[in-house]
């Protein structure tokens, strides 16, 4: 693994990093240290997907699962979420089953697993002729206690519109016997409505970069919807969004797409000049800005977080 302390923070345009709803910090660095330096109780909602194993090569770098974790946990507000996807390579004809323990660990260390959702893709890799073709992902919804924000996507097309959505003595309990529904006992008349919530199998398109053509230069692709729908689903505008594994930015860009704060860490500094491409766009329409500094590593994180931030933004800027 690098030395983060070679890796150089981005730099940064004067103003608020967090003033308005739509700063953006980009840090160059492992985020195992690099997580050391943010506040505990800070982040709203993370939305990542990690190295799978040995399925891509990223730039040569490894990482270490159970400091992240315990990091991602002390940084998660109290009703904060993790969503995590994540997936298993098949080694000598059998899955590693790394996901599996990557969620326990998470229970272990004190998230509350609210969810496992399943991200299925339109396509696949050639497969085995052996077994069948895979076409999914993993997403583990992790909660630090009950979640503070959920936004429900309703989007899913209902065949039964207008009719009656309860019937009466429906609930079967325990003991095989059945009890009048809460939604007869709330409204006996009630229709179906022409959308219902989303179930917790996601079919996205595994290529849905909207157009932008610059995330196609990282190995494992991140799909637009697979970052924003999760962004929609547990936070709100001005909340902040992190990506300990940002990559090309793709969680970043519907962060500020969708009016979130972000903060995004990434190893490969090749990385984040392509997420710092797909940011400013963004970020220019908004007065947003993007933090740049040139210090290294753990100590740039801690001059923004500890530091006071116009002192911060006064002590760069003195040196361009």
């Amino acid at each position: 693994m690098a030395d983060p302390a070679t890796h150089t923070t981005l730099s940064a345009q004067t103003g608020s990093a967090f003033s308005s709803s739509t700063g953006c910090s980009l840090f160059v660095g492992d985020s195992a240290h690099v997580l050391k330096t943010l506040p505990g109780n800070y982040i709203d909602l993370t939305v990542t997907s990690p190295p799978y194993d040995n399925l891509r090569t990223y730039n040569g770098f490894t990482f270490d699962f159970e400091t992240i974790a315990q990091e991602l946990y002390r940084v998660t507000k109290p009703g904060g979420v993790v969503v995590w996807v994540v997936n298993d390579a098949t080694i000598k004809g059998s899955e590693t089953g790394t996901s599996f323990r990557q969620a326990l660990h998470f229970k272990e260390i004190g998230f509350n697993l609210h969810d496992t959702m399943i991200y299925e893709k339109t396509g696949c890799p050639f497969p085995e002729t052996n077994r069948y073709y895979p076409s999914f992902e993993f997403m583990f919804v992790l909660a630090k206690g009950k979640p503070t924000t959920t936004n429900l996507i309703a989007d899913r097309e209902n065949i039964t519109v207008g009719a009656k959505k309860a019937r009466r003595s429906s609930d079967r309990q325990a003991n095989g016997s059945l009890k009048e529904n809460s939604a007869y006992r709330l409204d006996p008349e009630r229709k179906i409505k022409s959308h219902g919530v989303r179930f917790n199998i996601w079919r996205i398109p595994g290529s849905s970069t909207e157009g932008d053509k610059s995330a196609s230069l990282h190995p494992a692709t991140f799909p637009a919807k697979l970052a924003e729908d999760p962004i929609l689903s547990w936070s709100n505008p001005g909340d902040l969004v992190l990506d300990p594994f940002m990559g090309s930015g793709t969680t970043g860009k519907m962060a500020l797409k969708n009016n979130r704060r972000f903060i995004g860490i990434e190893i490969s500094s090749e990385y984040v000049e392509i997420a710092k491409r797909r940011a400013q766009g963004y970020l220019d329409r908004t007065d947003g800005k993007l933090y740049y500094s040139l210090t290294h590593g753990d100590e740039a994180a801690r001059l923004l977080f500890d530091a006071p931030l116009d002192e911060y933004v006064r002590s760069i800027s003195a040196r361009f």
